[in-house]
């Protein structure tokens, strides 16, 4: 089985700990949905962190206050591991995007 690589990245604001990960693939891609008048650019500067193995990345997920994914893959591994609503999940190009926003 091959292993399935992401972008993780650790944003930390006051109380906030905001992840971002993307699957590797999507890296400075722009998705477009003309239909939905969407235009998502996933910029390295906010996703390009550490490399990492999708299940390494999903602990790392598990800390986050904030979170946003990009990718069928994380975004998967998400869902099943009860952390994302699959009816919460747009897609954008083929594409699966979800966020994340634990409220205390």
């Amino acid at each position: 089985m091959k292993e399935k690589l992401v972008y993780v990245k650790k944003h930390e604001n006051n109380e906030e700990v905001i992840i971002a990960i993307c699957d590797k693939e999507l890296i400075g891609k722009r998705l477009i949905d003309k239909e939905k008048n969407i235009v998502f650019y996933v910029d390295p500067s906010f996703y390009q962190g550490e490399l990492m193995d999708i299940e390494v990345a999903v602990k790392e997920l598990k800390t986050a206050t904030i979170a946003n994914l990009v990718g069928n893959n994380i975004v998967e591994a998400a869902i099943k591991e009860g952390l994302v609503l699959k009816e919460t999940v747009i897609e954008i190009e083929g594409v699966k995007h979800a966020q994340i926003v634990v409220l205390r």
